[in-house]
């Protein structure tokens, strides 16, 4: 394992080579006295792993192959972030999230409690690319799950337990137990198969 900076990894991490944690920042560059990456006890780390400084992670994580996890990120326990998937960096994730494959999470994003998030899906934080404005991520609350190759909108809120069909561009808030399909997407009452999943 490759390390910048100055790393904590808990007991019984696997790390399968090549993996690099702690690597700089761009004000870190240089630097070796910097703070690096945290990570709890039996983490899997896969190859091609890249995590940054300044990132904490919980228990119980897994990584797939060749996903980076930029600085300033915190991870809650038993969370998975799958092969490819890039996570921007100043961004909180809950536990026992599910990231599938090649899933984009923007700078600036909050993601709760047992989410999942299907591959090919991409969230953004800017309305107006590429603006020199605020960069608002979405905010994902918990129990959320969205589909494969959605697109959510900056600065969007998926409310508690709402479903994102596959397919989706999100362009608006979407209320707690709800589901939003199409593009963009329109909201409807989620089906009943899918409520008494959610009970």
């Amino acid at each position: 394992m490759r390390e910048y900076g100055i790393n904590q990894v808990g007991q019984g991490v696997q790390v399968f080579e090549p993996v690099t944690i702690g690597f700089p920042s761009r004000e870190n560059i240089g630097r070796s006295d910097y703070r690096g990456t945290t990570i709890g006890r039996n983490a899997v780390l896969r190859p091609g792993t890249i995590i940054y400084c300044d990132v904490i992670i919980g228990d119980d994580f897994q990584s797939g192959h060749n996903c980076v996890i930029r600085e300033k990120t915190r991870i809650g326990n038993r969370t998975i972030v799958g092969t490819a998937t890039v996570i921007d960096g100043n961004t909180t994730i809950g536990s026992r999230v599910s990231l599938q494959s090649m899933v984009y999470i923007p700078t600036n994003t909050t993601i709760g409690d047992h989410v999942f998030i299907g591959p090919n899906a991409v969230l953004t934080n800017d309305r107006y690319p590429p603006s020199s404005g605020p960069l608002i991520g979405p905010t994902i609350k918990d129990g959320v799950a969205i589909g494969a190759n959605t697109t959510i909108l900056p600065g969007i809120c998926i409310g508690e337990g709402a479903f994102v069909a596959a397919g989706s561009v999100v362009t608006r808030d979407v209320p707690d137990h709800t589901m939003a399909i199409g593009s963009p997407a329109r909201i409807r009452d989620l089906p009943e198969e899918m409520r008494k999943r959610g009970e």
